[in-house]
């Protein structure tokens, strides 16, 4: 009964690769419009001179953040696509959202610190 149950939750290797090359082709496309949204924003801030005040770090960091998280996804979504089953799918699942937890906690206290207090 056991091997039933295990057989019904395999996840097929065509659905895999056929997963795995889109997630690919997704990671490239992410990363043109990434590299064309942070190429925009250092033009804005070069032509503001913001780049050295503090919201100027902040956006910085936050596309530095963005690419940190984005990549996490995606590197995620790869694993997640390779896994045999949905035991270790789930198992995957957990832990991406544990880490990123902590993660995003430790992004949001480092742009708070950039943040300038409200007077």
């Amino acid at each position: 009964m056991s091997d039933d149950k295990d057989a019904k939750t395999e996840i097929p290797s065509s659905v895999r690769d056929f997963a795995e090359k889109s997630v690919e082709q997704a990671r490239s496309a992410v990363g043109t419009l990434l590299d064309a949204a942070r190429k925009t924003a250092e033009s804005i801030q070069t032509s503001a001179k913001t780049a050295d005040t503090p919201p100027g770090q902040a956006v910085s960091r936050g596309f530095g953040f963005a690419e940190q998280n984005i990549s996490a996804i995606f590197d995620f979504a790869r694993k997640l696509v390779r896994a045999p089953d949905l035991k270790e799918a789930t198992r995957l699942q957990v832990d991406f959202v544990r880490e990123q937890a902590a993660i995003m906690e430790k992004q949001v206290a480092e742009l708070k610190d950039l943040t300038p207090p409200k007077t």
